[in-house]
């Protein structure tokens, strides 16, 4: 349980859900944790169970929106924990609309959590690991990043410019020895997908059911996902880089 053993990672959106899994998971293979998310009970009760565990971790709050609050977590990281060996740009929401019922304001902030949020990360993130010889960034994109859903015109969109910013950026830093990669999960059962269900008007239930139609007869955990996370910032794939991994338990298969 050492694939992380002196790394320092920032996980956003790290108190609950996929990031939350991913953070207790990265402390368990060795890695010190920089939680950060705007929640702070939920972050800080993560920091708690990765100190309990004999882990290390801080809490770093912030609204990844603003270019000063993703500029602060990064150096709060690197002056607390030593440095920044791994990013993860998992902050992230969903709006479920068509584009005639989605307004202007909703369109900018999903385009701001999901897309601005992980340009800024790695904006002020790229340097300090370049300076380092070196690091790793793992994207949250979606299975919807690469193909279209329905009444998600907004998320699929940002999804989407996910796969192909992350793309880009392994093309232009993987001379400085920095690999970027995004995982795109299918549904997980985590608060936001169960938030989908309520903007739908449908039963949480249901809408879960529905979700579980694919080859693998069930929908993900967010454990699922920290595995293949933890995958591509392990040493594991030191080859890989430009990635989009698709996790969604076979969901895109046919």
């Amino acid at each position: 349980m050492d694939r992380l053993k002196g790394k320092r990672a920032l996980i956003t959106g790290a108190a609950s859900g996929i990031g939350r899994a991913t953070a207790l998971l990265f402390a368990r293979e060795g890695a010190a944790v920089s939680v950060v998310d705007l929640d702070a009970e939920g972050g800080r009760s993560v920091v708690s169970r990765i100190q309990e565990e004999g882990g290390r971790a801080i809490f770093v709050r912030g609204d990844l929106t603003r270019a000063a609050d993703c500029e602060s977590a990064v150096a709060n990281t690197v002056s607390t924990l030593g440095g920044l060996d791994i990013l993860f740009n998992n902050a992230g929401m969903v709006r479920r609309a068509t584009v005639v019922e989605l307004s202007e304001e909703e369109w900018d902030r999903v385009m701001a959590v999901n897309v601005k949020s992980t340009f800024l990360l790695c904006k002020y993130a790229i340097p300090v690991m370049a300076q380092a010889g070196g690091g790793v960034i793992i994207n949250a994109a979606s299975g919807w990043g690469l193909v279209g859903g329905p009444s998600a015109v907004s998320y699929c969109a940002s999804k989407g410019a996910v796969v192909q910013l992350s793309k880009a950026m392994a093309i232009d830093h993987g001379p400085q020895n920095i690999r970027v990669n995004c995982v795109c999960p299918g549904d997980t059962d985590t608060p936001m997908l169960r938030a989908e269900a309520e903007q739908l008007g449908e039963p949480v239930d249901r809408f879960l059911a529905q979700a579980a139609d694919r080859p693998l007869g069930r929908i993900g955990t967010p454990e699922d996902i920290a595995q293949a996370v933890l995958y591509l910032a392990s040493d594991a794939a030191s080859y890989v880089t430009g990635t989009a991994l698709v996790v969604d338990g076979g969901g895109l298969a046919g």
